[in-house]
This record gives structure tokens, sequence and C-alpha cells, in this order.
């Protein structure tokens, strides 16, 4: 049985990578942190997570797509542009033969932000 690998931080998932896929990771990373400059990394399913409230967003790298799942909220939100990336519920996948399309990660990225913060104030207003 082949032995599990895992990782206990974003930079060692990335570090495991390619060097090509390496410079994507990395510049997703941080057009992520960038849009969500509040966010905390971790590992998360295995995959890089950024979280704020709950989960924001994760990503993966395959071995030919990125895949960034931005729950379904995410891609509901943008449906139209995500159009040619979707591929499941709560599913993007990036070919890693195309640029990423990093201005519309960014407004994902702070779609999912206004909608955690949002969820996150409602749940204080009810307690008190």
């Amino acid at each position: 049985m082949k032995e599990k690998i895992t990782y206990s931080s974003i930079d060692e998932y990335i570090a495991a990578c390619t060097p090509e896929v390496q410079e994507i990771l990395q510049t997703l990373r941080q057009v992520i942190q960038e849009s969500a400059p509040d966010a905390k990394e971790k590992i998360s399913y295995q995959m890089p997570t950024f979280e704020l409230h709950g989960n924001l967003v994760h990503f993966a790298a395959f071995k030919k797509h990125i895949g960034f799942y931005p729950a379904p909220s995410g891609i509901e939100a943008f449906k139209e542009e995500v159009k040619e990336y979707h591929k499941s519920k709560g599913t993007l996948q990036f070919p890693l033969d195309q640029p990423l399309p990093y201005d519309l990660i960014s407004r994902i990225v702070k779609y999912r932000v206004a909608s955690n913060i949002e969820k996150a104030e409602a749940k204080l207003k009810k307690k008190s």
C-alpha cells in the first residue's frame, strides 16, 4: 500500500510540486492573500486552505490542472464567468496549459470573504 503524503503547511505542499507548478501556486497564493488579507493559511483535506470565519477557499495541483474550491456559493455568484472552468458542485479546474484567471480568482475570493463575514456577523446577532 502506498504511504499517504501529509502536509503540515502550504509551503510544504507547494515545495512538493514541480518548479513550473510551484510558480503558479505561489502566484495563486499571493492573489488569495491580497484578496483576503485577514485570512489564515492552513492545510485542510490535504489541500492548501485559506480560512476566515470558516473555510474560504482551497486549491490543489493535479497533473493537468489546478483545482480551485471556492464553495458552491463562490461558483454560483460568478456562474457566467466560470462556465468554462466549472466541473462540479464546488470545483473549478484551471488547465495548466493556460494562464490562470487571477482577476476572476481575486473577485471570487473577495466575494467569499464578504459572504463569510456576513454569516459570522449574523451568528453574533443571534447570540446577543
